[in-house]
């Protein structure tokens, strides 16, 4: 039961880290050729939709390599 815990603790660290991440490298994109004011809530708004999209798209491969490769060592168990 508390290896569950842990396992979405885990899972909830690593996605809110790369949200973080996808936050910070969004910095980068000029958003002020897509929007006429890129300070505006709106484009904030967008820019933060964006960044939990990819921060989540990012987790969720992060944590299906983790399962994987934590996988790879039942293959080789004699059995």
């Amino acid at each position: 039961m508390n290896e569950i815990g842990l396992n979405g603790l885990f899972s909830i660290f690593v996605t809110l880290g790369c949200v973080a991440l996808s936050w910070v490298l969004l910095q980068e994109v000029r958003f002020d050729r897509i929007f006429h004011n890129s300070h505006s809530p709106r484009a904030r708004m967008l820019h933060l939709l964006i960044a939990i999209i990819m921060g989540h798209m990012a987790a969720g491969f992060v944590l299906d390599y983790w399962q994987w490769s934590g996988s790879v060592k039942w293959l080789f168990r004699s059995g």
